[in-house]
């Protein structure tokens, strides 16, 4: 991280209201969509000038035990209209799975809530993350309505938490596999990360592997998905998002799966003109 953004970053969270430099999007950051265990959990809201399309709930990644709201790389589709919502959610160091889910799923139902005093509108809402955020993004799209994934947080549980689109840039879809198909580095940083998350290696734990795997939800009502991997991915295996490309084409589910050539463990390749483009695109055409 540049020494730019080190600068920035603590500003805002500390600002309500911050104009950000290009003059087209501002940020509401630190929004309190829940408490547990007297624990506040926030979120930023990113604005454009004028939101035209669906909003956007932005998962961070860090192997579930790291990052931040902070770590935000979806700027280009602010800028294309899209308000933003990235949220912070408790790490695998403070609680383990599924209570990353269950904040997810409540910062979904605050959004729902306020979304005219935040001037949004979430009756269409897309999830997406990268890498862990990938993971999780994908299996809050495909479990809604699980009563084990919902959860009890926040004050909003009348509202929904479904979503209307998936998009997961590199993560992790089936936990039961995931080390089996991993380099001798991926396997240095998943399991150390699996064993926060779940409390055990996936074999100690199958069922709870089972219901933190995208893979095993996937039915005929899920929404559309997009799946951007690198093919040269050290940490996240491709095949983890071929394994959920295959579930959902076995359901004739919609599907799209783009593969960045040379592409590793997340970079700026993914998050580029080229990609923005192709995810507005993808979210214009199946949520018209």
């Amino acid at each position: 991280m540049t020494a730019w953004r080190w600068l920035v970053l603590p500003v805002l969270t500390v600002l309500a209201n911050v104009a950000m430099a290009d003059g087209r999007s501002s940020v509401q950051a630190d929004l309190t969509y829940a408490t547990v265990d007297g624990v506040e959990l926030k979120l930023d809201l990113h604005l454009p000038t004028t939101a035209t399309k669906p909003l956007i709930v932005w998962v961070h990644g860090g192997a579930w035990r790291a990052g931040s709201k902070n770590d935000m790389p979806l700027g280009g589709l602010v800028a294309a209209g899209y308000p933003v919502a990235s949220v912070d959610y408790r790490l695998s160091t403070q609680a383990p799975f599924p209570a990353q889910v269950h904040d997810i799923k409540a910062a979904i139902r605050f959004l729902r809530a306020k979304q005219k005093e935040l001037k949004i509108d979430a009756t269409r809402v897309v999830i997406s993350g990268g890498s862990a955020g990938g993971h999780l993004a994908a299996l809050v799209g495909v479990s809604n309505g699980h009563a084990e994934l919902e959860g009890r947080v926040g004050e909003h549980l009348q509202q929904r938490s479904d979503v209307q689109a998936i998009v997961s840039f590199y993560g992790m879809s089936n936990l039961t596999t995931i080390l089996a198909q991993s380099t001798p580095h991926g396997l240095k940083v998943r399991v150390p990360a699996l064993q926060l998350l779940l409390g055990g290696q996936p074999d100690e734990k199958p069922e709870l592997a089972r219901l933190a795997s995208p893979v095993f939800h996937v039915d005929a009502q899920d929404p559309p998905l997009l799946l951007i991997h690198g093919d040269q991915d050290p940490q996240a295996p491709i095949n983890q998002s071929h394994e959920l490309q295959g579930r959902y084409e076995a359901l004739r589910r919609t599907c799209r799966f783009v593969v960045i050539h040379n592409g590793k463990h997340g970079g700026g390749e993914f998050f580029d003109a080229e990609r923005i483009r192709l995810v507005d695109e993808f979210l214009s055409e199946q949520l018209k």
